[in-house]
């Protein structure tokens, strides 16, 4: 019995859909039950919330309690902030579980996780001097930044101590987390694991290009915009978020399809003649690239944080550049061969017959 931890966000995203793949890997490529202990942020009150943040967790008896419930060998650690902490591992460590966690952003040192401040890439919090990201109050409102910043340092080298082994989703997450001087001595790199894949390659030529995700500064949508503007191809951009207005009001000609299911996702993208991952900020892995290679789209995208290590460095550009991607755009356009390269390479990093024998290894303290 493998059971995950996980604390939900007020606003779901990327870590939730590599939570629920990975249960889905456990139960279907490792053959072991899993359940899972979530928590909410969008039902827990700000105030709430920060006490949770300040005590390190609350009601760890809740995970020892379901750990001798289920006989779990393996408790993996997702999002702990701001309601497990490392009060949840240390009661699961007491119930007799070895402890993994799964580190998807770098909210070990970074307040936000991402490791992005005023429009741009940001590495200023360093170990417990978490000082900066108060002082360009990164969460937004200034209460909550010296709450988070304040628990981050009080409790990361707490929270590092109950853990057996850390997983991150690429080599250049594990290089920033030692950047920003987390203790963490050895993780484990292991990409974020795909459930399909295309029979075949998508074609090329005249379809739409796609952005998906949440329109948030970090994603560069603007960027794709002005990009495809100048290569003359159409935009399509499947998501919402904070930055909806502002970029609906300047992306004439762009098709914006808000929010939209798995299924019309999919559909989006077999109409696509490629994706874009226009990224401003160091990404830990890039999913949304990922499932659109997957599909057998080929990506132009950014050349920054784990970007390069999924997608060709000839189909990369500087990041924030609309004209180089312009340029990678037109490049893959008129490569024939780039939707099978780009679906034999995510093959390789994300299918769950590589995925699954390296996380059992890992949860087996090989």
């Amino acid at each position: 019995m493998i059971l995950f931890l996980h604390n939900r966000y007020r606003t779901t995203g990327g870590e939730e859909r590599a939570v629920d793949d990975l249960l889905w890997l456990v139960r279907e490529h490792l053959g072991e039950d899993a359940e899972r202990l979530e928590r909410d942020s969008s039902v827990l009150g700000r105030t709430a919330a920060a006490g949770a943040m300040l005590r390190g967790g609350l009601r760890p008896d809740d995970v020892a309690r379901a750990v001798r419930r289920t006989r779990a060998r393996v408790v993996h650690a997702h999002n702990l902030n701001p309601t497990l902490g490392w009060r949840a591992l240390a009661a699961a460590r007491a119930a007799g579980a070895r402890v993994v966690a799964h580190l998807h952003q770098y909210r070990l040192v970074c307040a936000v996780g991402v490791c992005f401040t005023d429009g741009a890439d940001c590495t200023r919090c360093h170990g417990r001097n978490t000082i900066p990201g108060v002082v360009h109050n990164c969460r937004g409102s200034l209460p909550e930044a010296l709450v988070y910043g304040s628990a981050l340092a009080l409790w990361q080298r707490r929270l590092v101590a109950q853990v057996d082994a850390f997983i991150v989703p690429s080599r250049f997450a594990a290089a920033r987390l030692r950047e920003l001087g987390a203790p963490v001595d050895r993780a484990h790199v292991l990409g974020h694991v795909i459930r399909e894949f295309a029979r075949r390659p998508a074609a090329t030529g005249d379809g739409h290009a796609l952005v998906a995700g949440r329109l948030v500064p970090e994603k560069g949508v603007a960027v794709a915009i002005e990009a495809c503007r100048l290569a003359g191809i159409p935009l399509v951009v499947a998501g919402e978020g904070p930055e909806s207005a502002r970029l609906r009001a300047r992306g004439a000609g762009v098709r914006f399809a808000g929010r939209v299911d798995d299924i019309e996702l999919a559909r989006l993208r077999r109409t696509a003649a490629l994706a874009l991952a226009p990224s401003l900020s160091a990404e830990s892995f890039g999913l949304a690239a990922a499932e659109a290679m997957a599909a057998g789209l080929p990506v132009a995208g950014s050349r920054i944080g784990a970007l390069p290590e999924l997608i060709p460095d000839a189909w990369l550009a500087p990041p924030g550049d609309p004209a180089a991607l312009a340029a990678a755009i037109t490049r893959l356009r008129a490569d024939a061969d780039a939707p099978a390269r780009a679906l034999a390479h995510v093959r390789e990093i994300s299918a769950p017959e590589a995925i699954a024998p390296a996380l059992a290894a890992i949860y087996d303290g090989r």
